[in-house]
C-alpha cells in the first residue's frame, strides 16, 4: 500500500464500480442501434446484456465488452486485480474464453507515484496472465482521480452463446458468489472493516468467473448474467424483462464475512438505494423483509458471481461445478415462472 496517497481518497466519485442506474441507462439506450440493423451483430444494446457480440463466421463470435472505476480499496496492486478480474467478468458470463485485453488508464499525474501506478497495471496484467491472455496494449490519460479497467475480448462458437435474456419459465437460478462487496467496501472507507471482511473483499473480487466458459457444455443453461453494479435485485430484473418472467428470490442468499453484522448496523453503499429507487417499483417484497436485507439484495457489487437460469434438473450438475471451480457459496437463489417480468421477494424458493 502507498504511504502517501490514499487511493480510495482520489476517487471523488465514491469508487464502488456503480453503473448509472438502470433507469437511466434504458432512456439512454433506447435510441441506439439495435442487433437486427446489422445482420451480424448477434448482441447489442437491446438486452442490456454483459457484452456486445460479433459473429465472424459459422464457428467464431467476437465477445466484446469494457469496464473500469476508481479504487475501492487502497492497495494499488489489488485495485488492479480487482478491476480487471471485473472487466473479464462479462465475456465469461457470455459462454466465451477471453483472447486479449487492452488497458483503460487514467491517472493523477503528480499526485500518484510512478512506482503506484506501475503496480495497478501490474495487479491487472497478473490476473490476465491467470485468464491465460495478454494485456496488448491500451490508451492513458491524465485524469484527475484514478480509473483502471480493461476492454476484453474474447470467442465463443455462435451456438454456445449464453444470453441473459433466454432464462425459460421453471428455471432455477443459481449464484455463484456471496453478496456484500458493496457493504464491505463502504465499512473499508469508513474504517469499520476487520481484517476477516477484507479478505473476504479481496478474495470474492479477484476470483475469475471463468467456469463461464464451461456452462455452454451443461444442456440445461439457459441463460447467464454476472451481477455487478445493479445488485441481485436488478440483474435478475433484466433478466426477467430479456425474457418476460417472474422471478422469485429468496430473502438470505449467501453472505459474505462481517456483511450481515455491518449491513444490521447501517452500512450501506448510496448506490444501493440509487439502485432500488430506479428498479423498486418492480420489485415485491415480503412485507416482514428486514430493510437491511433489501439493502443487500440492492448492494452493487464489484466481480460479483455469475448468476445462472438453469433447469432444475441440472441444477446439481451446475452446482457442482461450480465448487470445483472454487465457488463454494454457490447457491440456489431463486427461480423463474411466468408472468410479468418482475422479482418478488421472500418464501420458498
Amino acid at each position: 500500500m502507498t504511504d502517501t496517497v490514499r487511493l480510495t481518497s482520489l476517487a471523488h466519485g465514491g469508487g464502488c464500480g456503480c453503473k448509472l442506474s438502470p433507469g437511466v441507462l434504458r432512456d439512454i439506450l433506447a435510441g441506439m442501434p439495435v442487433a437486427d440493423q446489422f445482420k451480424d451483430l448477434v448482441v447489442g444494446t437491446e438486452t442490456s446484456d454483459d457484452a456486445a457480440v460479433w459473429r465472424l463466421n459459422d464457428q467464431q463470435a467476437l465477445v466484446a465488452t469494457t469496464d473500469f472505476f476508481m479504487p475501492v480499496v487502497d492497495d494499488p496492486r489489488d485495485f488492479g486485480r480487482i478491476a480487471a478480474t471485473n472487466a473479464l467478468s462479462d465475456v465469461y458470463a457470455m459462454g466465451a474464453t477471453p483472447i486479449f485485453a487492452l488497458a483503460i488508464v487514467g491517472m493523477p499525474v503528480g499526485q500518484l507515484p510512478v512506482e503506484t501506478i506501475a503496480a495497478i497495471l501490474e495487479g491487472g496484467a497478473s490476473v490476465c496472465a491467470a485468464a491465460g491472455i495478454p494485456v496488448a496494449g491500451g490508451h492513458s490519460i491524465d485524469s484527475v482521480e484514478p480509473i483502471y479497467g480493461l476492454v476484453a475480448l474474447g470467442l465463443v462458437h455462435p451456438r454456445r452463446l449464453l444470453k441473459n435474456s433466454t432464462a425459460r419459465a421453471g428455471d432455477v437460478l443459481i449464484l455463484t458468489k456471496a453478496l456484500g462487496v458493496g457493504v464491505l467496501s463502504a465499512a473499508f472507507k469508513q474504517g469499520r472493516l476487520e481484517p476477516a471482511g477484507y479478505e473476504a473483499l479481496i478474495e470474492s473480487t479477484t476470483q475469475l468467473n471463468t467456469l463461464g466458459a464451461e456452462l455452454p457444455d451443461i444442456a440445461g443453461v439457459h441463460a447467464v448474467t454476472d451481477v455487478t453494479g445493479f445488485g441481485l435485485l436488478g440483474h435478475t430484473l433484466e433478466m426477467c424483462r430479456g425474457a418476460g418472467l417472474t422471478a422469485y428470490v429468496g430473502e438470505q442468499p449467501p453472505l459474505l464475512t462481517s456483511v450481515e453484522t455491518l449491513a444490521r448496523a447501517g452500512v450501506r453503499t448510496g448506490a444501493a438505494t440509487r439502485n432500488w429507487d430506479s428498479y423498486g417499483d418492480a420489485v415485491r417484497l415480503h412485507p416482514a423483509l428486514a430493510s437491511w436485507r433489501r439493502d443487500v439484495l440492492s448492494d452493487p457489487q464489484t466481480s460479483g458471481g455469475l448468476l445462472i437460469a438453469v433447469d432444475p434438473e441440472a441444477e446439481s450438475e451446475v452446482l457442482s461445478l461450480a465448487r470445483r471451480r472454487g465457488f463454494q457459496t454457490a447457491a440456489r437463489v431463486g427461480r423463474l415462472g411466468r408472468g410479468a417480468p418482475i422479482v418478488v421477494v421472500g418464501g420458498a424458493v
